[in-house]
């Protein structure tokens, strides 16, 4: 699956998420399918390398949309470890306002290691090896660690919210969405 950074958030970088398939497909990805209006596709691909996948929907985004995007993808495996991994759940009670950040590669959540050093109650953060995991309480607009991370983050992260999470995990599964 691809998670693509900030395509479809107010009115810069739309892109239809029909012709976002057709991108997908014309790289030869088989089984294409797209969640939301926000960039999650879900699809199969003959080689597995995420750096290299990566790469080439950058790319191909460039090249037929004319926008630079970040693009973190992921194998269902991966996603599953990412949600069992959460060590916010207790906390979060919104899953509105509880986001997880996605990574291209560990390397990637380094910068906000320093983060942890510092407390963010009645907010909360957690990083992993793929993944940084925020709840906002009063919700990321009005949260200082929101504000904060993504500044710290800057374009290589991509956030989803937990409940969006939840139905890429059931599309990738073959559950039913609710």
């Amino acid at each position: 699956m691809a998670l693509i950074r900030g395509i479809n958030v107010g009115k810069t970088k739309r892109i239809p998420m029909a012709d976002l398939s057709a991108t997908f497909t014309a790289l030869k990805f088989q089984n294409v399918k797209t969640l939301l209006n926000s960039g999650n596709v879900i699809f199969e691909a003959p080689r597995p390398s995420a750096p290299k996948l990566a790469a080439a929907i950058v790319k191909a985004i460039a090249a037929k949309f004319g926008v630079t995007v970040s693009v973190a993808v992921l194998t269902a495996p991966e996603l599953k470890k990412i949600i069992d991994e959460n060590p916010l759940l207790s906390v979060a009670k919104d899953f509105s306002r509880h986001f997880v950040a996605f990574a291209p590669n560990s390397a990637a959540l380094a910068a906000l290691q320093p983060l942890l050093q510092q407390t963010w109650k009645p907010d909360a953060l957690a990083v992993t090896g793929r993944a940084a995991y925020l709840w906002c309480e009063a919700g990321a607009i009005d949260s200082k660690l929101s504000q904060i991370f993504g500044r710290k983050a800057g374009d290589t992260v991509t956030l989803r919210n937990w409940a969006t999470v939840l139905k890429i995990q059931a599309l990738v599964s073959g559950s039913p969405l609710d």
